[in-house]
């Protein structure tokens, strides 16, 4: 039995067949076996999709078992988590065109078919602004954009300012955009660089968000400029087809500081970071600060005493337990160093509400799930990226505080993590910190979604999210982005956990999916196969 997806391009090769039927391989890809026991028939028209139904069999009064139909929109069931799919970030190419769109329309059509709401794909800013400053294409955007629409899913796009390659799961490398580089090797100081003067050319130094270092503008204008020109290209679509915009706001577009690059083995997990505040910049605004306070000597550099990348917080004499970050001087550095990248995050923010205002699609913006270390007094790793979050101190109030005040989906990691599964030397709580970022969401009354942080397939970390999603304590999830589209994803087992996923997060998470659903409901598990009819209609089997 297998769950044949036709298209004439695939992302399967041929030299991964293995577990697959090996005729016709050019053109199919196949799933293997989900429940011999199952057949799942569901016809779909190519003019519109059926409406959702929902039908419950009792017995002696109670209801036994629900099949549904796809989910209702979002709004119509307050329970209800729509799940997108990020695509691959090599989605657009280096010239600018969408990659390998045969295989993306097929695989665009079994997500359809699962019940997912839509996909996240980045805009990289090294890829659309390479040309040139002010420079834009955005043509395989647009290829993408008309091809989701046309399958009837939702859009969130990702204002990708940030390089592509040397961090978790990056597969390609998509650097910053030519021209910029250039300035960067004429002013290394442009990038974040920490105590050894190692440069880190992830991302431009939040240090000069306001100098017109970028051949006349300063980065923040350009960062506006892209935005603007992505809204006057796909100003027909935005609240509509393309959902949601993600700013970007640091490494991996996250709002953090990048200390903890893994380019070049520099860091390991679960190794404590290094602060990046070395660049001529941030250094200028310590000084500044320190002067203000009325104590100079704080800000000629950062912290001595705050060791290297790969050690333990114990190591070091800033993050041992009652180390130098429970000093006076300590409590200045820390308050610095987080609130510089909380007036970077404001300041791209307002921008971003500026210029998507009255487009009717939501902003978000992201935020590291940095879980090592968190079972510590000082939260080190959490420390060094940015969040100032401590045993005394709660570092995502602020962050939450910050979103909100712009409207701004807070978008959060590692909620597929659980405790259990960590390594005890690392002293990790991702489920501590997700409730801690849940409840201080809440008090700040602004939106949560989350995301997983590695790429999981099992049943155990899509249970871990739906446990997660629930407002049970403090905000329960808005939405889901689950991390990656790839041929894995498709694959037998690895997609029905995806489907039963996708339809617990329909229902709230109340529900199981039905071993098998055998009674032509609307719920897809298949891929479809085009058929020659009056109305062209299109049909999923499981066989």
């Amino acid at each position: 039995m297998a769950l044949t997806l036709r298209s004439s391009t695939s992302f399967i090769s041929q030299k991964d067949t293995k577990g697959f039927k090996t005729s016709d391989i050019s053109n199919s890809i196949f799933f293997t076996q989900i429940k011999p026991s199952c057949r799942i028939r569901a016809k779909i028209s190519m003019q519109e999709s059926q409406p959702s139904q929902e039908r419950a069999l009792t017995s002696e009064g109670r209801k036994k078992e629900v099949l549904h139909g796809l989910p209702t929109p979002h709004g119509k069931n307050d329970s209800r988590v729509p799940v997108f799919v990020m695509l691959p970030l090599d989605t657009v190419s280096f010239g600018g065109n969408l990659n390998k769109p045969r295989a993306m329309n097929a695989s665009l059509m079994a997500l359809k078919s699962a019940g997912v709401e839509g996909v996240m794909v980045d805009a990289w800013w090294g890829l659309v602004e390479k040309d040139g400053p002010m420079k834009y294409n955005w043509e395989g955007y647009a290829e993408l954009v008309e091809m989701v629409k046309r399958h009837g899913l939702k859009l969130q796009v990702v204002m990708s300012f940030h390089q592509c390659g040397g961090n978790v799961g990056d597969s390609c490398s998509i650097p910053l955009p030519p021209w910029v580089l250039e300035e960067i090797s004429k002013n290394p100081d442009l990038v974040y660089t920490d105590r050894s003067g190692r440069r880190n050319p992830e991302y431009i130094s939040l240090g000069c968000d306001s100098l017109p270092v970028l051949r006349g503008r300063t980065p923040i204008q350009a960062y506006s400029d892209f935005m603007r020109s992505f809204r006057n290209r796909f100003k027909d679509y935005l609240g509509g087809v393309i959902e949601e915009i993600q700013v970007g706001m640091g490494p991996c577009g996250e709002l953090r500081y990048p200390s903890y690059p893994e380019s070049n083995g520099t860091w390991r997990y679960p190794g404590i970071g290094e602060f990046q505040c070395y660049d001529k910049y941030m250094r200028a605004s310590l000084a500044a600060s320190a002067d203000t306070v009325g104590k100079r000597d704080w800000g000629r550099s950062g912290p001595h005493d705050a060791g290297h990348y790969n050690q333990s917080p114990e190591d070091t004499g800033f993050f041992r337990r009652d180390g130098t970050w429970t000093t006076e001087y300590g409590q200045f550095f820390l308050e610095w160093y987080s609130g510089k990248l909380l007036e970077h995050g404001d300041r791209i923010l307002a921008a971003a509400e500026g210029i998507f205002q009255g487009t009717d699609a939501k902003l978000s913006g992201k935020v590291a799930g940095i879980h090592w270390h968190y079972r510590t007094r000082s939260h080190a790793a959490e420390l060094t990226a940015g969040y100032y979050n401590t045993r005394n101190q709660d570092g995502y109030l602020p962050i939450a505080r910050m979103m909100g005040k712009h409207g701004v989906v807070l978008n959060f990691t590692c909620m597929e993590m659980k405790d259990s599964e960590q390594p005890e030397h690392a002293n990790c709580s991702p489920e501590g910190l997700v409730r801690q970022v849940k409840m201080a969401t809440k008090a700040a009354g602004t939106e949560l979604a989350g995301e997983n942080a590695l790429e999981r397939y099992d049943s155990n970390a899509y249970e871990q999210v739906l446990a997660t999603s629930k407002s049970d304590s403090g905000n329960g999830l808005s939405a889901f982005t689950y991390l990656r589209m790839n041929k894995r994803l498709f694959e037998g087992n690895n997609w029905r956990n995806l489907v039963e996923f996708v339809k617990k997060m329909s229902e709230g998470g109340r529900n199981r999916l039905p071993e098998c659903d055998s009674s032509r409901s609307n719920l897809y598990v298949g891929f479809i196969k085009e058929k020659q009819s009056v109305l062209r209609t299109k049909e999923a089997v499981l066989v």
